[in-house]
């Protein structure tokens, strides 16, 4: 068998799950390198959660090799447990013990001292932005306010790998913020991590590298921008415009113009789909001058992940819709 690499704090080699006649993970091989953060990025049902709890060792595969640091999950998976964080989606936690209690009861299962754990719990509380609801208990907690309990302890024992399944969920923008800063410092300090999330554009902010993932199987990995613009080749051109004011009124024009597909809000302008020639791109350009559209900038970008992830989306939907 291949010799294990000690640099990757996360790999799999041809993992597969089945349930019953349907397969959610298909033959998938990651290399994820110590203190990089890989987003594993795919539309609903793509078999991210399933790889997660696999990893996890919360789900067992039906074949394939994981490891952890250089860990087998197979042959040690208390070890394996030990460098692990993991955060799922909609963690449970209990509603009957305060936030402090929450995170000492999960820092003694992991065999963190006890004045060692004090220490750690403050620290977690302080990096999550929790110090002034350390006594408050955890059921009256927030959905936003939850998910950053949920990450302290992930963190409590300063794991060396870190697996978080839509960790942003429920949080506003200031939080989602803070816990990228959060992220970047933890990988700088050397802990892998591997995240999932619905805001595609802040993984691309956030991941040194991301991999797409579509009906279980991976169909390229990479840094964001180059991944984009393979997997993006196939796609109509993007264009996006900003406009001083009526909205609205341009969306409904766009809508009605012949080649123009996926109008939708993105930062503060419209961005949408346009599958014509060059000389058609121009002239839509002027018919939204003529009609008296107040633009301020039109112009043709890289296909973005986001992208990406709605072209395979629409593109399963059809084959689900024709029966292959």
């Amino acid at each position: 068998m291949e010799g294990r690499d000690q640099q990757l704090g996360i790999e799999t080699r041809d993992l597969r799950v089945d349930f019953g006649s349907f397969t959610a993970v298909d033959d998938l091989s990651l290399r994820v390198p110590r203190g990089e953060i890989y987003g594993l990025i795919g539309p609903n049902g793509a078999g991210k959660t399933t790889t997660f709890r696999v990893l996890a060792t919360l789900q067992q595969p039906t074949y394939g090799e994981m490891y952890l640091e250089g860990v087998d999950l197979a042959a040690e998976p208390a070890e394996a447990r030990r460098l692990l964080g993991y955060m799922p989606d909609l963690a449970p936690i209990p509603s009957d013990l305060k936030v402090w209690e929450f995170l000492d009861l999960f820092g003694a299962s992991y065999g963190v001292p006890g004045r060692v754990r004090r220490d750690r719990i403050a620290e977690c509380l302080e990096a999550v932005d929790l110090v002034d609801k350390r006594n408050t208990f955890c059921g009256t907690l927030s959905r936003g306010m939850t998910q950053r309990c949920v990450l302290a302890k992930s963190l409590l024992h300063r794991p060396g790998v870190l697996i978080l399944d839509e960790p942003a969920s429920g949080m506003d923008p200031v939080s989602r913020k803070a816990l990228r800063d959060i992220l970047r410092r933890v990988a700088a300090e050397g802990t892998t991590i591997l995240i999932s999330s619905h805001i595609l554009s802040e993984l691309s902010d956030l991941c040194t590298h991301v991999g797409i993932l579509a009906r279980g199987r991976l169909l390229d990995s990479g840094r964001p921008g180059e991944v984009a613009d393979r997997l993006g080749k196939s796609t109509a051109r993007v264009i996006r415009i900003n406009i001083l004011h009526g909205e609205k009124e341009a969306v409904a024009l766009l809508g009605n113009q012949e080649g123009v597909r996926k109008v939708r809000k993105e930062g503060g302008g419209l961005v949408f789909e346009f599958s014509g020639t060059v000389d058609e791109q121009v002239n839509l350009l002027r018919i939204l001058t003529d009609s008296g559209m107040p633009i301020r900038s039109f112009e043709e970008r890289s296909a973005s992940i986001e992208d990406v992830i709605v072209a395979l989306h629409e593109e399963q939907v059809a084959e689900e819709r024709d029966g292959k």
